[in-house]
């Protein structure tokens, strides 16, 4: 409805919100950008429960799929909690698997902690040493996606959006820094 705007990009997508009509317009606008940050939370169905979360881990993975399949250089970002009260072993993997399940680039990884009078608060905690590390697990896998990302634009001309006179960022929402200076606001080659 604001034909003037040139870009837009969508963020803190719940993964439940993503439906047909939003599939059609990624598809056929290219003013929507190639690159979306999911309100995933975790990557195992039971804490995603335990949280009250709308969706399941298979739902994250089919939706990032179909969004690569309209649009093969897509990027992704992602919301996640490390330590979550309940958290095994297992339960943890199945969130760093999903990093690269999805191709997750540009993570939040946020170490749980208990906020009084929440149900969380009344479960069993994971021990704050574990949620450090797992924390840690979490953001090396996203760093190392990222980096792999960054590689596959190498030599390619993106378009940046500048927010200062030499920083902005791409279309996939990559970092981009500038020798020289432009206005912010531009959007240039």
């Amino acid at each position: 409805q604001i034909p003037e705007l040139p870009r837009l990009r969508l963020s803190s997508l719940d993964p439940v919100e993503v439906d047909p009509d939003l599939f059609h317009v990624f598809e056929r606008e290219p003013r929507l950008m190639p690159h979306f940050h999911l309100s995933l939370q975790a990557g195992d169905d039971m804490i995603l429960k335990r949280m009250k979360r709308r969706h399941l881990r298979q739902d994250a993975i089919d939706i990032c799929e179909k969004l690569r399949e309209l649009r093969n250089d897509v990027t992704f970002g992602a919301d996640i909690i490390a330590g979550f009260p309940t958290e095994t072993s297992e339960m943890f993997e199945n969130s760093l698997r999903i990093i690269d399940e999805c191709d997750l680039s540009f993570l939040h990884v946020f170490p749980y902690s208990p906020r009084q009078g929440t149900p969380a608060a009344r479960m069993p905690q994971v021990r704050q040493d574990i949620i450090k590390e797992r924390a840690a697990r979490l953001r090396q896998a996203g760093q190392k996606n990222l980096e792999r990302t960054f590689s596959k634009f190498i030599g390619r001309e993106v378009s940046v959006l500048f927010e200062s006179e030499t920083q902005g960022h791409s279309e996939h929402f990559l970092n981009v820094r500038s020798t020289t200076s432009h206005s912010p606001g531009s959007i240039l080659k």
